[in-house]
């Protein structure tokens, strides 16, 4: 099955996504795009600074070039997040105009213009600005609420449009977000693995085959995502589009795209991290979450879990009352204390239930831990590939010490109620021994 056979059948089963047109000059195409999904209807282009001048702008002229009455709105702040006073914003605009937004963006843009919509029971049109993240399919926004980046259910856009011409033109650095974005598929894959053995989210076979069965191919080509060829680029935002309409397939769940790796990133978000005087890029984030995991799964496979001592580990499993007590002094400095609090208690199961996923972990680890490793990459495979298209590939690159690292990955554990990697580390206790083979003497991510 070729990528775009992947992408029609998707579709098909999404429900909410109706079209995509992913090509070079596709920007032509929105008018007759526009006028057989919204006859009648007014648009809005809404875009920041810089995606009006990357597509903004020429979109703007051609649609009120081919006689559609088309306005325009543009966030004129240099520099900010996807926050809930936005959406607030942009939803009051599109109420008032009573128009369908053409969001011109990357991430935040169309996460803003996707809830807004949705509050207003309206579709809307996602233009694509640069190929850097999985959200412009997925069917929910994730925005600063409350201090707290949270996802918030809401549907996908009705067309996304992705112009091959405005994308290669799109800075490098975004481009090679969204690779870092694309290859976090992998290790939250076998975290879904893991989760799926214990019985918490099993998986669906459906959205692992639309997600998984291109995913080597798309992420092969590392070399074309440095030079932005316009194969490369196609291949790049077909993926990341693929992954949002999986998204929409599983009603919205996000467990099949993100897990682990995305929790660093969130980290960062919530406490307003900083680089050089800039929040670093999601997907720069998340590469580096992708490569911890990777070394952590590398770790994982080096020990023999037929021989874990069952009972001696549900002996020593906490109480939900000490694991509350550990959230709660380790998130007491964090923007929001208690989230690690309510994650565990969700998260958090009794010596009973520990005792049946610890022996199906034991009785069947020679052939779990098989398909573990065809699914993850090694630490040093995924290294090459960001190296080589021009990833970050040490949290130094953005502005996250190995010491900072190490102590965000005890709230990775803590930070959402699903299954990652490290509740299996926790269970079969090998958890500290994890962590020192990851930061320790001899460690990807070595602390000096």
């Amino acid at each position: 099955m070729t990528i775009k056979e992947t992408m029609d059948n998707a579709l098909k089963l999404a429900g909410q996504t109706k079209c995509v047109e992913i090509s070079q000059g596709a920007l032509k195409r929105v008018p007759n795009i526009f006028r057989e999904y919204f006859p009648g209807e007014k648009a809005i282009v809404v875009t920041d600074l810089n995606t009006w001048t990357a597509a903004g702008e020429a979109l703007y002229n051609i649609m009120n070039a081919a006689g559609i009455e088309c306005l325009k709105y543009v966030i004129e702040e240099r520099s900010f997040h996807a926050e809930m006073k936005y959406v607030d914003l942009i939803q009051g605009i599109l109420k008032q105009e009573n128009a369908i937004a053409l969001a011109v963006g990357s991430g935040v843009i169309n996460d803003l213009c996707k809830l807004a919509a949705y509050r207003l029971g309206k579709k809307y049109i996602c233009v694509a600005s640069a190929a850097s993240a999985d959200g412009y399919s997925a069917s929910g926004s994730a925005i600063i609420f409350e201090g707290a980046k949270q996802t918030f259910k809401c549907d996908a856009p009705l067309v996304i449009i992705g112009d091959v011409d405005v994308l290669r033109g799109a800075p490098a650095h975004l481009t090679v977000a969204g690779y870092g974005d694309l290859a976090a598929k992998v290790t939250c894959g076998a975290e879904w693995m893991i989760a799926d053995l214990f019985g918490t989210e099993p998986i669906n076979d459906v959205v692992w085959h639309v997600i998984h069965d291109k995913l080597p191919e798309l992420l092969a080509d590392a070399q074309g995502i440095a030079d932005r060829t316009p194969e490369a680029l196609e291949k790049l935002f077909a993926g990341l589009t693929i992954s949002g309409v999986a998204m929409q397939i599983a009603n919205g769940d996000t467990r099949p795209l993100s897990c682990a790796e995305h929790l660093y990133g969130h980290i960062l978000d919530m406490t307003n991290h900083e680089f050089n005087g800039r929040h670093p890029l999601h997907g720069y984030q998340v590469a580096i979450g992708s490569l911890t995991m990777c070394a952590f799964f590398d770790e994982l496979y080096k020990y023999d879990l037929t021989k874990i001592d069952v009972e001696k580990c549900v002996a020593a499993w906490p109480t939900l009352e000490q694991e509350q007590n550990r959230a709660k002094e380790m998130f007491k400095n964090f923007p929001v204390p208690n989230l690690g609090y309510e994650m565990i208690t969700k998260k958090w199961q009794p010596k009973e239930e520990i005792r049946r996923q610890l022996t199906l972990v034991k009785e069947n680890w020679p052939e779990f831990k098989k398909k573990l490793q065809n699914q993850t990459y090694t630490f040093e495979k995924m290294y090459n590939l960001f190296s080589t298209a021009g990833a970050p590939t040490d949290p130094s690159q953005i502005g996250v010490s190995r010491e900072k690292l190490r102590k965000d990955t005890d709230m990775v554990q803590l930070f959402r109620w699903r299954i990652n990697l490290f509740d299996l580390a926790k269970r079969a206790g090998i958890y500290d021994q994890l962590l020192d083979g990851v930061f320790g003497k001899g460690g990807r991510w070595e602390i000096k």
